[in-house]
């Protein structure tokens, strides 16, 4: 279920379902490192490491906050990738909570912001999506 086979070149989607537990995010984070190593063309080095923490931070979130099933959508192509998860869960109100800044945790999505990606949530079958895209 880890290996993921991906045409080389632009534009490329993977897809990949997870794990129903805490080895989600390794199983993302790993699958989208040998993407984004395989196009190297297509993705700066510095911008592949922000989006390999971007996919750990969505997919964590799914797993400690939804219910699955989990899946990870990644596209890519020259200056833009866009970053899907989608979990079992159809609330989309805890998308939208603020971390308490004594409270450990419950940064994620902050960081993923931070690092320049566009956040949004869509309700989506049984669940939702939660979406990042990042351009450079």
């Amino acid at each position: 279920m880890d290996t993921v086979i991906v045409p080389r070149g632009c534009p490329v989607t993977l897809h990949l379902p997870l794990l129903p537990d805490g080895r989600a995010a390794r199983q993302a984070r790993r699958a989208a490192a040998r993407l984004l190593e395989q196009e190297v063309n297509a993705c700066p080095r510095e911008v592949a490491q922000d989006l390999v923490l971007i996919v750990s931070e969505l997919v964590g979130n799914a797993v400690l906050h939804a219910a699955g099933p989990y899946a990870l959508t990644l596209g890519l192509e020259r200056g833009r990738a866009g970053i899907c998860v989608s979990d079992g869960t159809a609330d989309l109100s805890a998308s939208n909570r603020q971390a308490r800044r004594e409270a450990p945790g419950g940064r994620g999505l902050d960081i993923v912001r931070a690092l320049g990606a566009d956040l949004f949530v869509s309700p989506s079958g049984r669940g939702k999506q939660v979406i990042a895209v990042l351009t450079w």
